[in-house]
């Protein structure tokens, strides 16, 4: 049974909330949080715990703690027998008092990656084993709206037939690497189609200038869909290769999802007039056709400043 499956949106819990994580948590969930900071907050905290006791007081995994005094700052700890461990502190603040926020909580093999307001905020590697997280507290001076806990998407797919094991997302564990070396070309196991979905999962390394991800045709040199983010000017650049030249650059983007050393899984859907991309959760673009006969396109090529984690289509 996948973790988080009896998990029900919790609406408008009062303040301070604590309650159970049903299931644990387990790679590749996110706990989606939304909510208003009150013009009168001077902090708040969102606390990943291990149990619920007052007294001795519960350990805390991840200790999440937006600060409004002065310029304001988020503070990430954990507790641990009742100690505070080293602080790990952002200056970069994305509430505001007044208004409203959206946290997600992305839950990774190795660390916790925080992006608020569909940005990204921060990472923090674990000091407590994911096991031993059971219950959320939020406190402090908030109101929450919605609180969800998101399955791993990705998990219940269909494997495909690019050589793509299972055990992957579901333990968690990172593949020796051989399967996903970069440059990475597969054939998919089928042709694309109307409501074909690639969905890839990545990190991009620490220093990274662009990576690339290419749907092409293996009869010819077309490339259908060419996805090539550049991270100096956050450039999010599509294009087609059609013909032995390349068409016109597409560049727009509201907010451009990648970042170095993050985690990322990047969803392409195939509709009857374009292709919609999406990056860890959120639509991030469309792509109309202009290589027309999708039931051509059967390779995706994958290169550029990232680590490749894995590649399925169904």
């Amino acid at each position: 049974m996948m973790a988080l499956n009896g998990q029900k949106t919790i609406s408008n819990p009062i303040i301070p909330y604590v309650g159970t994580i049903f299931g644990g948590l387990a790679p590749g969930q996110l706990i989606k949080i939304h909510g208003t900071v009150p013009d009168d907050a001077d902090r708040f905290q969102v606390d990943l715990q291990c149990g619920s006791s007052i007294t001795p007081r519960a350990d805390v995994a991840f200790h999440f703690n937006p600060r409004f005094k002065r310029s304001g700052c988020i503070v990430c700890n954990t507790l641990e027998r009742e100690r505070w461990g080293w602080e790990e502190i952002t200056y970069e603040m994305p509430f505001q008092k007044g208004k409203s926020f959206e946290i997600v909580i992305m839950i990774l093999k190795n660390k916790f990656q925080v992006t608020v307001n569909k940005k990204h905020l921060l990472l923090y590697n674990h000091r407590i084993s994911l096991e031993r997280i059971d219950t959320l507290g939020i406190y402090g001076k908030v109101q929450i709206k919605s609180i969800d806990f998101v399955p791993d998407s990705l998990q219940s797919s269909q494997p495909s037939g690019l050589g793509v094991t299972k055990i992957n997302t579901e333990t968690g564990e990172m593949p020796d690497g051989s399967q996903f070396a970069v440059p990475y070309v597969k054939k998919l196991d089928t042709a694309l189609r109307l409501g074909c979905i690639v969905a890839i999962k990545g990190e991009v390394n620490k220093n990274p200038k662009s990576f690339t991800v290419n749907l092409k045709s293996s009869d010819s040199k077309d490339i259908a869909l060419h996805l090539n983010p550049r991270m100096k000017n956050k450039d999010f650049i599509r294009n087609s290769y059609l013909h032995d030249s390349w068409g016109e650059e597409e560049k727009e983007i509201a907010n451009f999802p990648f970042s170095p050393g993050i985690y990322f899984e990047l969803v392409i859907f195939c509709d009857s007039h374009e292709f919609k991309v999406a990056v860890n959760g959120v639509h991030a673009l469309e792509y109309k056709h202009r290589f027309k006969q999708l039931d051509k396109i059967n390779i995706v090529e994958i290169m550029g400043d990232i680590q490749l984690l894995d590649v399925r289509s169904w």
